[in-house]
């Protein structure tokens, strides 16, 4: 089953092509609920849970009136509100990043650049723990370890019988910055190297020094697809917040800035060895 938020978005393309195909304008749908633009804005772009009673209207104004499709599509939007397996992480889990793991948990592709840390997907537990209480500082031993677990469970979409497409691209500075201790660091690139080597899903490619100036200096970012919902959607975060968008002309340049890096950094065969080369120097 899809997670809440991908049905969210689902939900919101389904009424997008709704519109669409009745040639109508979202201000004049808007106008004619007595809603804002930008809440039907918000509700096609999934960035929102739709109500019962909000479905129905819309559904009527399309002239969707078989009661066995107003039925099924009332069945989706209560999916919809559930909560996702995240949610009893609690405060462990910032609320901006919650949507996060509802669209990787149903990606079927996700590509990643990180120009500082291993991609959460593929730290082991010890690097994870060390990244996260360096970022957390403040918090309890009890607080960092649930933020270890909810970082291990996301792991577990890797394990699927249909797990993603996983293509990473990471700087040369993470794999020789020492995080925790030098066993720490030389197991988290043996586990880089293993994974990136036994699964034919995961490709890792290092951006190496002598690659210059490049084209994401200083940004780091994911960018998403997915099965049944055309379109990606690309995710970067601060400290305390996070940008999403899907917006075409965006993702064509995340999808153009991916190309070059990908053009720029050492191939993939090349850099499981090179993960390998760098472990041993952490010995």
């Amino acid at each position: 089953m899809d997670s809440p938020t991908v049905l969210r978005r689902r939900i919101g393309t389904e009424l997008g092509k709704l519109r669409a195909s009745r040639s109508m304008q979202a201000k004049e749908v808007a106008q004619a609920l007595g809603w804002s633009a930008s809440k039907l804005s918000r509700i096609e772009s999934g960035n929102v849970t739709l109500q019962d009673k909000d479905a129905r209207r819309l559904l009527a104004h399309y002239g969707v009136d078989d009661p066995e499709q107003v039925k099924q599509f009332i069945s989706l939007t209560r999916q919809s509100r559930q909560q996702g397996w995240w949610h009893a992480y609690g405060d462990a889990l910032p609320e901006w990043f919650r949507a996060y793991i509802g669209l990787e948990a149903d990606a079927k592709k996700i590509v990643t650049v990180q120009c500082e840390l291993v991609p959460g997907l593929l730290q082991t537990e010890q690097y994870a723990r060390a990244v996260i209480r360096a970022m957390n500082p403040m918090e309890t031993s009890e607080e960092i370890e649930r933020r270890v677990d909810l970082r291990m469970e996301r792991q577990q979409i890797l394990d699927r019988t249909d797990p993603p497409q996983l293509w990473v691209i990471i700087g040369e500075a993470v794999i020789r910055r020492p995080i925790g201790s030098a066993k720490i660091m030389g197991d988290q690139l043996e586990h880089l190297a293993d994974m990136a080597d036994r699964h034919p899903n995961i490709t890792v490619q290092v951006l190496p020094f002598s690659a210059g100036a490049h084209v994401a200096m200083g940004s780091s970012f994911s960018l998403l697809s997915f099965s049944d919902i055309p379109g990606s959607v690309a995710y970067s975060e601060a400290i305390t917040s996070s940008i999403y968008t899907d917006r075409p002309t965006e993702i064509a340049r995340h999808e153009e800035i991916i190309q070059r890096l990908m053009a720029s950094s050492v191939q993939p065969e090349r850099s499981i060895s090179w993960l390998r080369e760098v472990k041993e120097e952490f010995k």
